[in-house]
């Protein structure tokens, strides 16, 4: 019997570089400091690409765009997240909902949220409400409260299209 939904995580890490754009959620968000990786570093599209993925069982987004390709070097995030929508549709699946959390010192993200969720529930071609996007601080903890870097998790639910 084919159980008609599937639940993934993700969880990414990027460290954070001086004078690098800071993409995150799919916008440009001013400050000094910005992700360091492979393509914009943008970790929100990162994390919800790993647990859309883990949840479609296709394994996760280094297996898919790989940082030694480079294809995908500087590549806008956004581009992945809707290559991964694609394939968990071409596997039967429709997206029922994503939560995020991301852990970051600063700055402060609430007042960029609500334009992040705009942005990206276009690409994945959802409503607003089945993407929840909330930002909390390591309370001055470890390499994020030290503002070397930054975390993300994230949790999806997947529906079959035919359910």
């Amino acid at each position: 019997m084919k159980i008609p939904f599937r639940v993934g995580h993700g969880y990414d890490v990027h460290q954070l570089e001086e004078n690098r754009p800071f993409w995150l959620g799919g916008i440009q968000i001013p400050h000094t400091h910005g992700a360091k990786g492979h393509s914009d570093a943008d970790i929100i599209c990162h994390v919800i690409c790993d647990a859309l993925l883990g949840a479609a069982n296709l394994r996760n987004i280094g297996y898919h765009f790989s940082d030694k390709d480079p294809q995908w070097k500087g590549v806008d995030s956004k581009l992945l997240l809707a290559r991964v929508l694609e394939m968990i549709r071409e596997k039967g699946y429709e997206v029922g909902n994503v939560d995020v959390t991301v852990v970051l010192q600063e700055p402060k993200l609430n007042p960029h949220i609500p334009a992040m969720k705009a942005v990206l529930a276009e690409v994945m071609q959802v409503d607003e409400e089945e993407l929840s996007i909330k930002a909390t601080t390591s309370e001055h903890l470890g390499f994020v409260g030290k503002k070397e870097g930054i975390a993300a998790h994230a949790v999806a639910l997947i529906v079959r299209a035919d359910s």
